[in-house]
């Protein structure tokens, strides 16, 4: 589920390509992996920052549970805390809290640190801010602690994917560090 086309067509990848997820309703399916996010800046507000990164991740969680899914795999963020003060970390902490109410048997959450690749091919805006930090957390690679170091989106992909499929029952949060390449 997404807004955008993925590049990736596979027989056993259903897509939903919609702006808005209220009214989402979720095939049959086992697992579920949940990548939506935005940033308050893209957003333009906390309100429709929170509107995507907690409404529309619950929402497709629980369309998604009610279709019968399993397991939940989903891309947090580093930080996520219910009672963090950071709004970011807050609404992300919640979210993580409310989809892991929903009676899912595996839950896997993803907290990336920054992630790393080009973004113009999902035609996101330039983020020069970020571009300069990975570049920065490039050259201070040996030094920085793996939980803070940035991450390729396909690393967390692959991580939550393996981290999902690995055991049967429970609740898993994957930090930064454990999806990073060995």
């Amino acid at each position: 589920m997404g807004r955008r086309q993925p590049e990736v067509i596979h027989p056993k990848l259903v897509v939903h390509l919609a702006q808005d997820f209220t009214a989402f309703n979720a095939p049959a399916a086992d697992d579920v992996f949940i990548a939506l996010g935005t940033t308050i800046k893209v957003a333009g507000s906390q309100q429709a920052f929170r509107a995507v990164d907690f409404d529309a991740v619950l929402t497709v969680a629980r369309a998604a549970r009610a279709a019968g899914a399993r397991k939940l795999g989903i891309v947090s963020a580093m930080g996520a805390n219910a009672k963090s003060t950071v709004f970011y970390n807050r609404v992300k902490g919640e979210m993580e809290n409310a989809v892991s109410r929903l009676g899912y048997d595996r839950v896997v959450l993803a907290r990336p640190s920054l992630l790393s690749g080009d973004r113009s091919a999902l035609a996101q805006a330039k983020r020069p801010a970020e571009k300069f930090a990975a570049t920065a957390m490039r050259l201070l690679r040996p030094l920085t602690p793996a939980n803070y170091r940035a991450i390729a989106a396909a690393d967390v992909a692959a991580a939550l994917v393996n981290t999902l499929q690995a055991t049967h029952t429970g609740h898993t949060v994957l930090l930064s560090g454990e999806m990073q390449p060995r």
